[in-house]
């Protein structure tokens, strides 16, 4: 009896210890936002790191889910006065941040990667380039990873706000260790995420962030395969300049991609003598009535330009079409999330005529290396195709290993220099790029063109039938791509 019970003893002070290291939820503190009160103030108050406020912002509207006493935060940098908010404890924080990683693979070489997947970032563009970053991911491994071992990507929500960007890419270079970071959607985001990894001397491919900036800051860690919003803005213009309009109406958001990119756009139609307005909602804007009726007030438009990005510009598109500012009614240039035409579709069953301007070559001039990819995310996915920011994101990631590969090394000094040498073949075509250390941007060349790639394809194509899937498109411009007529409301 003597025995069992030494051994009973035993194992009761070996459970004990781990039954109480559990940690139950809920066990921060109540707090009422006073003046010149911050999130990122609070989070350096009571967790002790400024970047630590996402977490109180997630714990806050779990209890508002459940008791509405709490604040509802639908933008971390708006707090007001008496609201009563939810401050977690340290472990509660940490079992958060630890929530939203995703790792995929068990290689000891960390890649990472950021994609926005939940709202009010574009869940259709985050869900397609997450799924294509997996498939970069597969083929790396499978040809033999990088250095001889294999990869492992830590994959963070940006939820398409920028200081969720910037938090997630401080995780990734200072908590989960990677040598190199791929992705990023929206141009807020890589604008702010761009100077963490600047700070710490981390190499990153930006995927599908527009924003001339990006690269004009000169930045030798920053690289980008996505068009500039100028570059686009110059196809928009030239397209829209064959129409012969009197007065375009730009619909845009008060993001970091949205304000430039119309001023870039305003720009180029005041050089051209055609009269434009623009409208500005905030991302995840859901009701546009009184944006709408502003821009049915005035003059009618010849044609309107979307410059919102994803379920945002679908919004816009169905609520305009049922006011009667529809493709059916006047020439829309829809966002570019269009390319995932189910989403399309099911968001917008008014969206006939819709035109979206078209990142990487017509599915004519695809490489083999697009058909590839193609193949595997179509049956990945289930998409008609894959749409641009899919491409730029699997070729993001598979640059980054490569680059890693041309230089022996995870030493962001040789990766940098091995980016700025590459030749590089995927599904957006042949990649370098032209500008940087060795070859500085000369004058005369907008300071953007460091570290971009400079030939990305753009077109305008067209849904000519209701229900038209995006792999059957007509290209109506440039005259260089074209495989058919635009179609205009009336026809």
């Amino acid at each position: 009896m003597k025995k069992y019970f030494i051994l009973l003893m035993v194992a009761l002070i070996l459970v004990v210890p781990t039954a109480s290291t559990a940690a139950p939820l809920h066990q921060g503190e109540d707090y009422t936002v006073q003046a010149d009160d911050w999130l990122s103030k609070l989070a350096d108050k009571f967790l002790g790191d400024v970047l630590a406020y996402p977490a109180i912002t997630n714990y806050t509207n779990q209890m508002n889910a459940e008791d509405d006493s709490y604040a509802k935060i639908t933008d971390s940098n708006v707090i007001e006065v008496g609201q009563k908010i939810y401050i977690p404890t340290p472990d509660e924080a940490e079992a958060y941040f630890a929530s939203t990683a995703e790792s995929f693979g068990s290689g000891t070489i960390k890649i990472g990667a950021i994609v926005p997947l939940s709202a009010p970032g574009s869940v259709t563009g985050g869900t397609a380039m997450k799924a294509a970053l997996e498939i970069a991911l597969e083929e790396i491994n499978a040809e033999g990873g990088v250095l001889g071992q294999q990869v492992e990507m830590i994959l963070l929500d940006t939820e398409g706000l920028p200081e969720r960007g910037a938090t997630a890419m401080e995780r990734l270079i200072n908590q989960e260790n990677v040598v190199a970071v791929a992705g990023a959607y929206h141009s807020a985001v890589g604008l702010a995420a761009k100077e963490v990894a600047h700070d710490n001397h981390i190499p990153v491919v930006f995927a599908e962030t527009w924003n001339d900036d990006i690269t004009g800051a000169g930045y030798e860690e920053v690289f980008r395969i996505a068009p500039r919003s100028s570059d686009v803005a110059g196809v928009d213009v030239d397209y829209i300049a064959t129409l012969n309009p009197s007065y375009v109406q730009i619909m845009t958001e008060n993001t970091g991609y949205g304000i430039p990119a119309a001023e870039i756009t305003t720009e180029k139609f005041n050089e051209l003598g055609i009269e434009s307005e623009t409208f500005f909602a905030d991302i995840g804007t859901l009701d546009f009535a009184p944006v709408i009726e502003r821009m049915k007030a005035g003059r009618t438009p010849d044609v309107i330009l979307v410059l919102l990005t994803g379920e945002t510009g679908f919004n816009f598109e169905q609520q305009a079409a049922e006011a009667g500012l529809g493709p059916e009614d006047v020439v829309v240039v829809c966002n570019q999330a269009a390319s995932d035409s189910d989403s399309f579709w099911a968001a917008v069953p008014s969206g006939r005529l819709c035109l979206y301007h078209a990142i990487g070559l017509p599915t004519a001039l695809w490489t083999e290396n697009t058909q590839a990819f193609a193949e595997k995310y179509v049956a990945k996915i289930g998409r008609a195709r894959p749409e641009s920011y899919a491409m730029e994101a699997y070729d993001s990631l598979k640059m980054v290993a490569q680059a890693i590969n041309d230089a022996g090394s995870t030493d962001p000094d040789a990766i940098i220099a091995a980016l700025e040498a590459i030749d590089y073949n995927g599904a957006l075509g042949n990649i370098t790029f032209e500008y940087g250390n060795s070859n500085p941007v000369p004058d005369g060349v907008p300071a953007s063109a460091w570290h971009q790639f400079m030939n990305p394809a753009v077109t305008i194509v067209q849904f000519q039938e209701e229900g038209e899937s995006a792999a059957d498109l007509a290209v109506v411009f440039p005259e260089t791509y074209k495989t058919g007529d635009q179609v205009f409301p009336g026809q």
